[in-house]
């Protein structure tokens, strides 16, 4: 089996920007819905921080998990993975 090269290792258009940098993307200017929570149904179980593909899902000091927008691109994920339905998409 080989060895996967390391990212600096790739050719030239395979690696666009260094690892750590997408905090420089404001990546959120891309979405069309966002998710919206309903605390009251929120069990806290994680689910959105675990599936989200762009680490736009962050839990607070309290043990919540809310949503950054500046991040999150709308796609959805999060509330299809929501066991309770906690999170619905909406425009916006």
């Amino acid at each position: 089996m080989s060895k996967l090269p390391s990212y600096k290792e790739m050719p030239i258009g395979l690696v666009i920007v260094v690892p750590g940098s997408s905090t420089q993307y404001k990546t959120g200017d891309w979405r069309t819905f966002k998710p919206v929570k309903d605390k009251e149904k929120c069990t806290q179980c994680g689910f959105c921080w675990l599936y989200c593909p762009e680490g736009a899902v962050k839990k607070t000091k309290d043990g919540d998990y809310e949503v950054d927008l500046t991040y999150c691109k709308g796609c959805g994920i999060c509330a299809r993975e929501c066991p309770v339905k906690a999170l619905v998409m909406v425009e916006g």
